[in-house]
């Protein structure tokens, strides 16, 4: 593996991991009164994009911090829309 994939995986990995803190509050206060759907939304929308750009050059590092950043973000909307 060379520096750049591995610098690349390490970019993609801190990024997917990003929300993690607030996907852990989140499920422990089931309180979103505060987080924006729109932000949400919008973040969604660009991880979505970068996951596709990825499937697109068949890149396994943006593959990977995408398509986790935007399975995590995704979680934050249902819960957002759940809990309001």
């Amino acid at each position: 593996m060379n520096i750049d994939t591995i610098i690349g995986f390490m970019a993609a990995f801190i990024c997917a991991i990003a929300m993690t803190p607030q996907v852990v509050k989140i499920y422990r206060t089931k309180k979103t009164s505060d987080l924006s759907l729109g932000a949400f939304g919008t973040l969604a929308t660009g991880l979505f994009l970068w996951l596709v750009y990825g499937l697109l050059i068949h890149s396994i590092p943006v593959i990977t911090g995408n398509g986790i950043g935007f399975g995590i973000t995704l979680y934050i909307i249902i819960m957002k829309i759940r809990h309001g």
